[in-house]
């Protein structure tokens, strides 16, 4: 960290901007005099043209003389016009040629001098020749020659000091302009050796301090002890280095310390994975149970350990398995009260308890614990959620701490127990359900079949009792054919419902099964089938065709009954993962609408037939007219239907 950040680069920065400075000043000073000098040398040549344009005066008067015209007068005018705007120039100079007379005193009294010898004798003299003529004219003219060298004269004295001040200031160039050179040499040096004291000797004491340091001399220390952006380098650079130094000298514990932690997290996977493998075992609750603490009781070392389950219903934590425990330990708290003991705390609150039986927490009543000779002794919860399942337990015989990362563990495995116990329960309830509603569904087809051909026989039964008794012998004929026909009926029913109940649908070969069903139907009935499949997709779920085949079987049961059918058509189709079902018949059909649904046990195989469909999330519709046939359909969406 920098105590003064900014003041290296303050240095540089004003000292480069001191530099700037003088070489600007002094350029701009060369070129300020070689503007004046500019200026000066177009002076001397207007100054210098005035001696011409004086002679050029006095040729101009002669000529006028010898030859009077109007030309000759006018370039005279000219000339005298442009001696007074060379003179009026020369006083005021001219930025824009630029030019300008030296502003000395001797150059200034001397172009005085020219003004007023041109003002008060040569121009009087020359207005006086043009105003005149003949011999005033002449007389203008000798007065004007007299007058001429020593105006001249004047003049070439002005030029002489323009000379002057002009190498004078040639001079005074050449002076700034070598004072210049030795300023950039002596800048130089001074910009060279600042620099080499600030920058490139610290930079250079840097850059062997970090060589030493890269061929491992970790004890190097920088001499910079200035207070801008180099020594706060130098002072991070020690810092560094002693870091690395003090880091270097205990890397082989931090290496250690780094290698037990890891080992420790390889050991928390390795009893992770083997608890999530045993738990994935389709077993009892008692045997997953029992396979869990075996396993954590072998990794985490402890000498006995318990699993109890929680029951809502008696509000009783109850002991399901145990490894370790002594019969008086278990007759002891094989049951126990929410809150009777730390297992049932833990249970009611879901905090984890670990804790040393010589300092026994409040909650902890029975004392089973410290009576059984344990020293640590643990509960955790069994979670699935929200919802507390249960408690286990670790005992060890001697103390034996428990860090944060072990209880953390041992509260993810209760949560894998957790989730364990409340699948194999839903397993359990899953079959139950099945059973009832197989069962639900074989007393409904019993009840539309057996039952009721055993109640007509029953009842055919008393009408035989009854003609025998009163000796009629054609009724008792009679009754005994109806009994015939209703046993061979039932016999018929008993044959279809075994069957019936034995289907098993293989996976991926459902079309096979429906061919196999319409053969034994056409073979049992003598009624023609045939059988089209439209599309094609992936195979449905085994317990999907199971439904499937029982609504198809259920379908050629009433045909066979009611239906008084001679030809059954069935249709598969799949389009887009959609499969529907078409059973098809051409018999004597009935009102859906009006028809008594005492009427016929029609309506119970319906009604079996739309319990299945929705059991299996599809839908089954039965369309029919009397005369026309029947058509039952079933639709099963694609969401529910491909099998994983």
């Amino acid at each position: 960290m920098f105590t003064n950040p900014g003041k290296l680069s303050r240095k540089i920065v004003g000292t480069l901007i001191v530099f700037l400075l003088v070489a600007t000043t002094a350029i701009g000073l060369t070129l300020l005099i070689s503007w004046q000098l500019e200026g000066v040398a177009a002076a001397i040549n207007d100054a210098g043209s005035q001696r011409m344009r004086s002679y050029r005066i006095a040729h101009l008067m002669s000529r006028s003389l010898d030859a009077p015209g109007s030309a000759q007068t006018e370039n005279l005018s000219a000339e005298v016009q442009r001696f007074n705007k060379v003179l009026l120039d020369l006083q005021r100079g001219d930025p824009a040629r630029p030019l300008a007379a030296p502003r000395n005193g001797e150059v200034q009294r001397l172009l005085v001098d020219v003004e007023q010898s041109w003002r008060g004798k040569i121009q009087p003299l020359v207005e006086q020749y043009l105003a005149a003529g003949g011999a005033p004219r002449q007389a203008a003219l000798d007065r004007f020659n007299g007058e001429l060298e020593p105006f001249v004269g004047r003049i070439n004295d002005l030029v002489l000091a323009m000379e002057r001040g002009y190498a004078r200031d040639t001079v005074m160039l050449r002076t700034v302009q070598g004072l210049l050179v030795l300023l950039a040499v002596l800048g130089t040096i001074i910009l060279i050796r600042f620099f080499l004291k600030l920058v490139i000797r610290p930079v250079g004491i840097l850059h062997d301090g970090m060589q030493r340091m890269i061929d491992n001399d970790l004890g190097v220390r920088l001499p910079l002890a200035s207070n801008d952006e180099i020594g706060g380098l130098g002072r991070g650079f020690n810092q560094m280095a002693e870091h690395l130094q003090t880091v270097y000298s205990t890397l082989e514990d931090r290496v250690a310390a780094e290698t037990r932690s890891l080992a420790e997290r390889n050991r928390e996977l390795g009893i992770l994975y083997e608890v999530t493998s045993l738990l994935a075992d389709p077993v009892p609750v008692d045997a997953l149970c029992q396979a869990f603490l075996d396993c954590i009781k072998s990794a985490l070392g402890a000498d006995a350990g318990a699993v109890r389950l929680y029951m809502p219903d008696s509000q009783k934590l109850y002991l399901v398995t145990h490894e370790g425990l002594s019969e008086a330990f278990l007759a002891r708290e094989r049951e126990l009260n929410c809150g009777e003991c730390l297992c049932g705390e833990v249970i009611q609150s879901g905090m984890p308890a670990v804790f040393n039986t010589i300092n026994p927490p409040k909650g902890m009543k029975l004392g089973s614990c410290i009576r059984e000779g344990f020293a640590t002794a643990t509960a955790f919860s069994i979670v699935h959620g929200k919802q507390r399942l249960g408690v286990y337990n670790l005992y060890y015989l001697n103390p034996h701490p428990i860090s944060e990362q072990e209880k953390h563990l041992l509260e993810t495995l209760g949560q894998h127990l957790g989730v364990a116990v409340e699948n194999q329960r839903l397993k359990s309830r899953e079959m139950e359900l099945a059973v009832s509603e197989e069962r639900n569904l074989l007393a409904q087809e019993l009840h539309d079949s057996i039952a009721q051909g055993l109640a007509f026989l029953n009842i055919q039964v008393q009408l035989l009792q009854d003609s025998l008794n009163k000796n009629r012998l054609e009724e008792a004929q009679q009754a005994a054919g109806e009994i015939r026909n209703g046993v061979q009926e039932s016999y018929d029913d008993v044959r279809e419902l075994l069957v019936h109940f034995r289907t098993r649908v293989i996976q991926s070969d459902l079309e096979s099964a429906i061919t196999s069903a319409l053969e034994k139907f056409e073979g049992q009935t003598g009624i023609t089938t045939s059988f089209e499949q439209i599309g094609g997709g992936a195979p449905l779920a085994p317990t999907d065709e199971t439904q499937i085949m029982h609504i198809v079987q259920e379908s050629l049961s009433n045909i066979r009954k009611h239906a008084k059918a001679s030809h059954v058509h069935l249709t598969l189709r799949r389009n887009r993962g959609v499969t529907e079902i078409e059973v098809r018949d051409d018999g004597a059909g009935f009102d859906t609408v009006n028809e008594p649904k005492t009427q016929s046990d029609r309506h119970v195989g319906l009604k079996i037939m739309r319990e299945r469909a929705h059991r299996v999330g599809g839908e089954c519709r039965v369309t029919s007219k009397i005369g026309e046939g029947t058509c039952v359909t079933l639709r099963l969406p694609k969401q529910n239907r491909e099998a994983v």
